[in-house]
């Protein structure tokens, strides 16, 4: 497709697109990673986060020879399809659009707790709903104005991390940090080890949707080169503030109080400014913008991947439209932030395992992504046999070290997933299931259709 038909039109630079590939992760900085200390404590967490970082850095560096060779709006959809047809292509596509849509509606409902900060009359989940209709018309205004405010928000959320991480030092103690922090005790033992293999799920949520920017790659400039550039310096950075933010928050006091919330950045800068301070109320108006540039990426994000499944025949047609003025896929847009608002209020009628809703949401997305990593590293390697002349302007390092390290972990991180959260898993697999049916029953009637349409004789 190219700009001059209605299709996606490239606008995009490099300093655009990793502003997508930060800003689409980090949200996981301010939230979602403390439910992690719930289940393995501080210093249990912390391996488990260098385990994930070892993950996304060999992931990435693996994941971009894929985005630069096939640089399509579908991203591991059409990886997925390139290396194992149908049926590959259904298994990333369907895990990549569970994981894109349902880190939205989390990271709405932790904007509603930090406005909640600040506004305690205001109902979150009236919040959250709101987040929603603005950033949703903002990225049908164009794609160029939506990447331009999440670049600007991001360096804005950037800068907000390395403010918290400075006032919070004065409160600093590493004795803190450490108190009981494997699990509740003091001392590492096998006890402790269920517990690092439980908070995967949270420790994936520092480095969550990164790889989105792979969705953004039809409107990218000169996508061979910027693409690379965009991954490697957004992984470098998220590595250095997923660290500095988690040990930071967790030296200022007692770690336990700051378990299970969705705004432990607020309240760990609380223990040491007090209540009344300036500097808080700055976290929580400009802490609002990591959890924007999150919520706006992930809106491109899975605007795209519907809008390249419907263009496949996976999805309705019509979600594969595109504005004829602002060219951006206003009903794919509008789809995926129906099914957020219904997930923001489903806790009403759903409780999964006992766990806050956020927490559920956040293991559903994360099972999507670990699906999809999987997916796309398996592909990465099958195509290096089976089209070797594949033209690869950029080749994943240390190949097959890489992609086969990033693999085992992402192996282990599924079975951990599957094992300590039956519910959600019996969840994403339902729904696997039943989108595999549908699929299936619609390209059949497709099919069928096509057959009984009588040929035609020229003149």
């Amino acid at each position: 497709m190219t700009e001059n038909a209605l299709g996606l039109k490239r606008t995009l630079s490099g300093w655009h697109l990793w502003g997508i590939a930060v800003g689409l992760v980090i949200s996981g900085e301010y939230f979602g990673w403390s439910y992690g200390w719930a289940a393995a404590g501080t210093l249990g967490f912390l391996v488990t986060t260098v385990f994930i970082a070892v993950m996304y850095t060999t992931f990435i560096f693996s994941f971009t020879e894929l985005t630069t060779a096939i640089p399509q709006a579908g991203g591991p959809y059409a990886y997925g399809q390139r290396a194992f047809g149908p049926v590959g292509g259904y298994v990333a596509g369907f895990s990549t659009l569970i994981e894109f849509l349902f880190a939205p509606p989390a990271i709405a409902l932790a904007i509603g707790a930090y406005l909640n900060v600040q506004f305690p009359e205001l109902d979150a989940r009236i919040a959250a709903v709101g987040a929603y209709f603005v950033f949703m018309a903002l990225n049908i205004a164009g794609v160029t104005i939506a990447a331009t405010f999440e670049l600007v928000v991001t360096v804005l959320a950037i800068v907000e991390l390395l403010i918290f991480m400075g006032v919070v030092s004065g409160g600093f103690a590493w004795s803190n940090f450490t108190h009981q922090g494997w699990a509740g005790a003091d001392r590492f033992s096998m006890a402790t080890v269920g517990g690092i293999f439980a908070a995967i799920p949270f420790a994936i949520w520092f480095f969550l949707a990164i790889e989105g920017a792979a969705m953004a790659a039809e409107e990218a400039k000169e996508p061979t080169r910027t693409i690379p550039r965009a991954y490697i310096g957004g992984i470098l950075t998220l590595v250095v503030l997923a660290f500095g933010t988690m040990v930071f928050a967790g030296a200022v006091g007692d770690w336990k109080g700051l378990a299970n919330i969705n705004d432990p950045l607020p309240q760990a800068m609380k223990i040491v400014v007090g209540a009344s301070s300036g500097w808080l109320h700055l976290l929580v108006w400009i802490g609002l913008l990591g959890l924007v540039a999150s919520f706006h990426g992930i809106i491109i994000g899975y605007s795209r991947q519907i809008f390249a499944l419907a263009r496949a025949g996976l999805l309705p047609k019509v979600l594969s439209t595109i504005h004829p003025r602002w060219r951006t896929p206003h009903w794919a847009i509008l789809a995926g932030g129906a099914v957020g608002i219904a997930a923001i209020y489903s806790d009403k009628f759903i409780s999964i395992a006992g766990q806050p809703l956020t927490a559920s949401i956040v293991t559903m997305s994360v099972l999507g992504a670990i699906v999809m990593y999987i997916t796309s590293l398996l592909g990465l390697m099958r195509l290096r046999r089976r089209e070797p002349q594949l033209p690869r302007p950029f080749r994943a390092p240390f190949y097959p070290l890489f992609p086969m390290t990033a693999l085992v972990i992402a192996v282990v991180s599924l079975i951990a997933i599957v094992y300590y959260n039956p519910q959600v898993t019996g969840l994403f697999a339902g729904l696997g299931v039943a989108g595999g049916a549908v699929t299936y029953w619609r390209s059949r009637i497709a099919s069928r259709a096509q057959s009984d349409t009588p040929l035609r004789r020229p003149g």
